[in-house]
């Protein structure tokens, strides 16, 4: 088959190199892509977030397989023009990619559905969010209702910087703060049918022992030693069941990854927040222990046939990644500073793209991934810290105590 992969990032770079392994791809094609991605498959230039512009690239490239990586592009309508053209696309339809583009949507579904979640207030002004951020006390929790880039939310002991956050926001969710470790879960939806990966825990903060600022994520491991062998199943049966079912009673039924981010707390498992899209960097890590036909899999999800698929098959392995990001990140990062090293299995482009003289340089705020796989966490850890210390880039930094102590 000729798949058509939409995304420049490391989450797509780690999609396109399992996509190429899967023996029934003929072609891959990668959109806009980057420059790690063109060693798998053909880069061409296209509007991510241009719904025409994407579907009429899906027709003259004869795409057998549409798959949409970032959450932009659903969330503008990206997967409804391509399946318009009545070609297989991987990733929801807008209306159900709100899931992700509205934290208030993403509440209503809950609350209908019977989903365990963080009592929760909609604010649209400071005073409003002040109400409720004393109404729930501290530690206090502002979500920026749209799309963020894993960068809208803040959790801290500070109501002044709660505020100052609300203030930045045109509409907000504020909630009570969930405690307990953090999960997350990817889960493969045909609409009617689903089947979830490993889970997974990522590491949101900037800074080693969870200091500073929320980024996009630092880093991620899989599967977690800690937690229950049946947790996959109780957050299927507890949260993407019914969420799905949900969402197929309101008439817009979700096709693609549904990710349930959760905490669980003591008082039981709690939906921290949905998102519309394979979670990065959780996923890069996933996808190197899974065994199964990536394209065969999300092309089963796409025409409605995940029932048919075999069971999933994964590696007796761990596997942990760790994020290089570049100085200023999540502020405005520099850019580009010339990387070197930047190669090898593992080593994912994220943040990068070629300059003038056709060298590589780091161009957004997540710069690469580096990922390891090994028999325990500790050995995994190991081999990503091992290829983190290959490459040079000028103030790019790393957390080093990525699934530290496991």
């Amino acid at each position: 088959m000729r798949v058509l992969l939409i995304g420049t990032g490391g989450r797509e770079h780690a999609l396109a190199a399992r996509l190429a392994e899967d023996p029934a791809v003929e072609s891959l094609i990668c959109a806009p892509g980057n420059p790690g991605m063109a060693r798998l498959g053909e880069c061409v230039p296209v509007n991510a977030n241009d719904p025409q512009a994407v579907a009429a690239l899906a027709v003259t490239s004869n795409a057998d397989l549409v798959v949409i990586g970032p959450e932009a592009p659903l969330v503008a309508g990206v997967a409804d023009a391509v399946r318009a053209k009545n070609i297989p696309v991987y990733g929801p339809s807008r209306e159900a990619a709100r899931l992700e583009g509205s934290k208030e949507f993403a509440k209503s579904v809950m609350a209908a559905a019977g989903v365990p979640t963080a009592a929760s207030r909609v604010c649209t002004s400071r005073d409003e969010a002040e109400v409720a951020l004393k109404e729930f006390g501290a530690p206090y929790v502002v979500k920026d209702d749209g799309l963020a880039a894993g960068k809208g939310v803040i959790v801290t002991e500070d109501l002044n910087e709660a505020l100052k956050h609300a203030e930045n926001c045109e509409r907000m969710v504020v909630e009570e703060y969930l405690d307990g470790p953090e999960v997350s879960l990817f889960v493969i939806s045909d609409g009617t049918n689903a089947v979830p990966l490993l889970p997974a825990q990522d590491f949101k903060r900037i800074g080693e022992g969870g200091t500073g600022p929320n980024t996009g994520g630092m880093g991620a491991y899989t599967p977690l030693p800690w937690a229950e062998e049946t947790l996959a199943e109780q957050i299927m049966e507890t949260v993407a069941y019914p969420t799905l079912a949900e969402m197929t009673r309101r008439g817009t039924p979700f096709v693609g990854t549904l990710y349930c981010g959760l905490a669980l707390t003591s008082k039981g498992l709690r939906v921290v927040e949905f998102n519309a899209r394979f979670g990065d960097p959780e996923i890069q890590a996933v996808l190197a222990l899974s065994e199964t036909p990536l394209a065969q899999l999300l092309l089963a999800a796409a025409t409605g046939k995940l029932d048919e698929f075999e069971q999933l098959s994964w590696k007796n392995a761990s596997a942990v990644c760790v994020v290089m990001a570049n100085e200023g990140y999540p502020g405005t990062p520099a850019k580009g500073r010339p990387i070197k090293g930047a190669d090898g299995e593992g080593i994912f482009h994220a943040g990068t793209g070629l300059d003038e003289h056709g060298r590589l340089v780091a161009t957004g705020g997540r710069v690469l991934n580096f990922v390891g796989v090994g028999e325990t966490i500790a050995a995994a850890r190991e081999e990503s810290y091992r290829k983190v210390a290959g490459v040079s880039l000028q103030g790019g930094y790393w957390r080093g105590d990525i699934a530290a102590d496991l």
